[in-house]
């Protein structure tokens, strides 16, 4: 389990239009916020991705980058940035099982063709939402054991705002005796 305040695992995969995401040297003001998503194949996915597209300058505005990732391939993982017409929204690809468990993403198996009619992959990891800082560390998780009722990036920024102008730490650190 990722441990707000303590270094999350490291995570640097290949781009959509070249090059690499790497959050060991993400350069931001305030951190990253890192959206897995399960794939090309979930229609759910694409409409999150599209609300996160249209905040991104938001984040940028107070000092955060932003990236989805998934373990599609570089083809699907294209596929969905055109599908939903990012322009500011990095896409990264061919996330590793065993580091989508390290993050704490759930992994689910194929069941077929999706209600859009595209295949899912063998294995993919389910849906999570985090805010890394500049150093690594966890200011804010959320894991999915599904792809239905997820963070709402809007609510995010706002918090984000109250955050930043309350110096609020990150909290659920507490690993002690209960």
């Amino acid at each position: 389990m990722l441990i707000p305040r303590e270094k999350t695992p490291g995570l640097s995969l290949p781009l959509v239009g070249g090059g690499t995401f790497d959050l060991s040297t993400e350069a931001t003001e305030r951190g990253t916020v890192i959206c897995f998503y399960r794939g090309l194949h979930c229609p759910i996915c694409a409409n999150y991705l599209k609300e996160f597209e249209k905040l991104v300058t938001d984040f940028a505005e107070r000092g955060v980058s932003c990236i989805a990732v998934s373990s599609d391939t570089q083809e699907r993982a294209a596929a969905m940035a055109e599908k939903i017409e990012a322009k500011n929204l990095r896409f990264a690809y061919d996330l590793p099982l065993k580091e989508a468990k390290d993050w704490g993403l759930y992994i689910s198996t194929s069941r077929g063709k999706t209600s859009i009619g595209i295949e899912e992959p063998a294995l993919f990891s389910e849906p999570g939402l985090f805010m890394v800082t500049p150093e690594q560390t966890l200011y804010y998780g959320a894991t999915q054991t599904m792809p239905f009722v997820r963070p709402h990036f809007k609510e995010l920024v706002g918090a984000l705002d109250f955050a930043i102008a309350n110096n609020y730490p990150a909290r659920g650190e507490y690993t002690g005796a209960v």
